[in-house]
């Protein structure tokens, strides 16, 4: 088996940076914790604020997570003066998010040059458990940058 590729220092940073820019993602408490070649990792308290009314975490802080995740799984297989922006984006809702943190795994199915498909699961970490809360699908589309 070879060596796994990583991503450069440079695509790295840009990335992070970019995941520290996102005001809402910091509002949620979210946080970027691993990247490489077309995969991403976030994850995010349920915080009192981020749960609906049956006191598990809110369909739309699973989508927030979710559609970043992917967005940045699609953002490391992008060149250096590229960005990302969801076209469109489809969310299966498994299971209640139970528990007090969320886990989205984004990862790109497959790569392009006009349009990237992405796909994301969502699970709900609870007292050591982890539960499937989501799988999302969508289109991500390049934009180049200046």
């Amino acid at each position: 088996m070879g060596n796994p590729v990583n991503l450069s220092p440079e695509t790295e940073k840009r990335i992070y940076a970019s995941f520290s820019a996102q005001a809402m993602m910091t509002t949620l408490g979210a946080r970027l914790v691993s990247l490489a070649p077309g995969l991403s990792r976030i994850e995010a308290p349920i915080l009192p604020g981020s749960r609906q009314q049956h006191g598990f975490g809110h369909a739309g802080l699973t989508f927030a997570i979710g559609d970043s995740a992917a967005g940045y799984a699609a953002l490391s297989v992008m060149a250096d003066n590229h960005e990302v922006l969801t076209s469109e984006m489809k969310i299966h809702l498994l299971a209640p998010a139970k528990g007090d943190l969320l886990i989205a795994e984004g990862r790109v199915i497959k790569p392009g040059r006009r349009l990237v498909i992405v796909q994301a699961d969502v699970y709900a970490l609870d007292a050591g458990q982890q539960t499937h809360v989501a799988l999302l699908t969508g289109t991500m589309i390049p934009i180049a940058q200046g």
